[in-house]
């Protein structure tokens, strides 16, 4: 007897079809499963097989062969022991086909029977939406996740009995109701930027980055604020839109960091891995790759404090996922791609004792020594940052005045409209901020009046600036004119992004 259920497998972040096909034969009593599985999915007949026996199903006395195809793609994990012991079930004929007719099933079987969450729901239901499915069974811990994405029939089942009793007619499942994703938190434990004394530049860059999506260095000797305003700058990014909100989801599902009481991601991330993490928990792997911190900063924030200290060939990672948004890792098993569209910022002190150009307190740290610390941070990789802001020590005046600044609610207001403006311009491009703008359209999109090209044209001489340096002027530029509601880039616009990026000048060539 030949029968046929639809799983989902998954690699990375990419999902596909699985047919579990089951031939039941007359002979020797055998169950294998063959189609390239790794040993988890070996080892999915004995889950089977007492699951089997502790729900009081009788398992067949028959040659029971498995296979997963398509078979020549590699399949991982216990995700298709659900679809495994369905398509055993059906093969016994304790229910009609018409059960198991265009649904596709996904979850682990623990030994007493029950059906285990998995990771990379969210992909799997997106891959069975967009193949015609109209059911998926998914474990009771995944349903609010699966339904999040809409458009098909989620029922979420808690072991097999409860998926038997179902079939059979005794109890009737019901479609999850799609899950309402929550409102974005406005306050962040108690962070925010009316606590922050003086420091009003390194404000006006921050809000000006978190607007185009832009990465920023903060250099200044310790205790000056950096880490500060680093942790506030979620307090001020705009709302996600569904689309990023569902691409962030998808990877922190794969990545089995989600909640399952409140499993769509609405806040944008903010990662802030310690200086000793290596190369692999930054860009991802494993055997089979997964998502690494610049991925699970996606649509957020990647900050790296005390940039210096990072091992320079794991700072060196960055370069390219910083320009194609995405990073590719490369193992025997395969080829994995994650997206990592996401806002650099660093955090460093200009020399090893962090004192080097302070007013007040003398470096101890000679010429050499404050080179050799700022060449862990290649020219290079300094480039890819838009903006550079020097935070000097805040004053006895500033810090000891009990004058509240600007709220973060206020400048979140700005930036929010300014990220409005960007997504009407970009609509159905696959751009969600200026920082992504590409170069086919880098000069349609940011219009200059003629005395502004003369100005950016006196600017790319006298500094000597890179056709990369160049672009960033100009993406700069053009988020700085959203902020003022300009749809043309005028000369004070190009002036105040030439302003923000001239650090290099002043510690990189000392």
């Amino acid at each position: 007897m030949f029968k046929r259920v639809n799983s989902i497998g998954l690699f990375g972040l990419s999902a596909y079809p699985v047919f579990v096909e089951i031939e039941t034969s007359s002979g020797l009593p055998s169950f294998s499963v063959v189609g390239l599985g790794d040993q988890a999915v070996k080892e999915s007949t004995e889950r089977i097989r007492a699951a089997f026996r502790y729900c009081k199903f009788d398992f067949p006395k028959a040659k029971i062969v498995i296979n997963l195809a398509p078979a020549d793609k590699k399949k991982s994990g216990s995700i298709h022991d659900f679809a495994i012991a369905v398509s055993i079930l059906s093969s016994m004929e304790l229910f009609s086909d018409e059960i198991i007719k265009n649904s596709a099933f996904v979850g682990e079987v623990a030994l007493n029977g029950e059906i285990r969450a998995v990771n990379g729901i969210t992909s799997m239901v997106l891959t069975a939406k967009e193949h015609g499915t109209e059911n998926i069974f998914v474990p009771i811990e995944n349903e609010k996740e699966a339904s999040a994405v809409g458009g098909i029939n989620v029922y979420g089942v808690q072991s097999l009995t409860h998926f038997v009793n179902h079939a059979v007619g005794k109890v009737k499942l019901v479609p999850i109701t799609g899950y309402t994703r929550t409102e974005s938190k406005v306050h962040f434990d108690g962070l925010d930027f009316a606590d922050v004394k003086g420091q009003e530049v390194a404000k006006r860059y921050l809000e000006i980055a978190a607007a185009g999506g832009h990465n920023i260095i903060m250099i200044g000797s310790p205790g000056s604020g950096k880490s500060m305003l680093a942790k506030r700058l979620p307090t001020i990014l705009p709302e996600m839109t569904f689309e990023e909100s569902l691409e962030t989801t998808k990877i922190y599902s794969v990545a089995g960091l989600l909640n399952n009481k409140d499993p769509f991601i609405v806040d944008r991330p903010f990662r802030s891995p310690h200086h000793t993490i290596s190369s692999a928990g930054l860009a991802g792997g494993g055997t089979i790759p997964s998502p690494g911190e610049i991925s699970l900063a996606h649509n957020g924030v990647l900050f790296l404090d005390e940039l210096a200290e990072f091992s320079r060939q794991t700072l060196e990672i960055l370069r390219q996922p910083l320009e194609n948004h995405e990073v590719t890792i490369s193992r025997v098993s395969g080829t994995v791609s994650y997206p990592c569209s996401f806002m650099l910022v660093a955090a460093t002190n200009p020399c090893p004792c962090g004192f080097f150009g302070h007013p007040y307190k003398e470096c101890t740290c000679s010429d050499k020594q404050v080179r050799k610390y700022l060449s862990r941070i290649s020219g290079p990789m300094l480039d890819r940052f838009d903006i550079h802001v020097e935070l000097p020590p805040v004053s006895f005046e500033q810090i000891s005045s009990e004058e509240k600044a600007e709220p973060s609610a206020v400048i979140r207001e700005r930036v929010q409209r300014a990220r409005e403006i960007q997504n009407e311009r970009y609509k159905n491009m696959n751009i969600f901020c200026n920082s992504e703008i590409t170069s086919d359209i880098i000069h349609e999109v940011c219009a200059m009046t003629d005395q502004t090209r003369e100005f950016l044209k006196s600017v790319f001489e006298r500094l000597g600036l890179s056709a990369r340096g160049y672009d960033r002027i100009l993406k700069l530029s053009r988020t700085i004119a959203d902020l003022d509601g300009s749809e043309t880039i005028e000369v004070g616009h190009i002036s105040q992004a030439v302003s923000c990026r001239n650090l290099d000048r002043k510690y990189w060539t000392c």
